[in-house]
């Protein structure tokens, strides 16, 4: 089994952070490895980020599809171009905010999030009514530290997430917290030892639903919206996609 992890910004460091955790917590006999975009935003921050990223998902998906990749995980938290993937693929494709919400709800009634930027948190809100968990979570919360600080500056990171957690653990009513970064893979050890809480996170969550998926046979739909796109030209610099 092959699970491509797909992470949507260009910084290199944590494509490698990303592609071990997701190696870490595979089975025996799964290969996991991971790449970026070759162009695109350096992190991913805002609405506009996401949408200039999801472009280069796209690309690593097609990328993925001429090299026999089993699964597909989209390793940001915004969950960048995750339909327009799944149309591109037979192979289940999976972000990582929907891996952790749905986890979450296994082990707890109420669970909170724990991102970077307030300003994400309204990303995060967004995808939780669209997946169906606003109802779940109590709160969406805001480390603010820029993403590339997890690569940086990375002790003080972990501090004043570990701090948002805590607070969250003595304020929201909480069973859970799921951390809301893919850059944050390779913290959970340290917080869930901080906070006292189960720690879910993305990344290895998605990892440990694509061997399900792969293993029960269940692959992304063909039948409905799903479906292959219909072929048509592009134009411009997109006309590659129409070939």
């Amino acid at each position: 089994m092959h699970i491509r992890l797909i992470n949507p910004n260009t910084t290199a460091s944590m494509t490698e952070k990303i592609g071990a955790a997701g190696a870490r917590v595979a089975a025996a006999g799964t290969r996991v490895s991971a790449t970026n975009p070759e162009a695109g935003p350096v992190s991913i921050e805002s609405h506009f980020d996401e949408a200039i990223s999801a472009v280069g998902v796209l690309e690593e998906i097609r990328r993925g599809e001429t090299e026999g990749v089993d699964a597909y995980v989209i390793a940001c938290f915004g969950d960048p171009g995750l339909l327009a993937a799944r149309e591109l693929t037979v192979a289940p494709v999976i972000g990582i905010a929907e891996a952790a919400f749905h986890l979450a709800t296994l082990i707890s009634t109420r669970f909170s999030v724990v991102t970077t930027l307030g300003r994400t948190c309204i990303i995060a809100e967004h995808l939780l009514q669209n997946y169906g968990f606003a109802h779940h979570c109590r709160k969406v919360r805001a480390a603010e530290i820029p993403v590339l600080d997890l690569e940086d500056d990375g002790a003080c990171a972990l501090d004043r997430i570990i701090d948002e957690c805590r607070r969250a653990k003595a304020e929201d009513g909480i069973g859970a917290i799921v951390l809301g970064c893919g850059g944050m893979a390779d913290l959970t050890d340290e917080i869930r030892e901080a906070v006292g809480l189960p720690i879910v996170e993305g990344v290895t969550a998605a990892v440990k639903l694509a061997e399900s998926l792969v293993s029960l046979r269940l692959g992304t739909s063909k039948y409905g919206d799903l479906a292959f796109p219909r072929q048509k030209p592009f134009t411009g610099r997109f006309d590659y996609l129409g070939r």
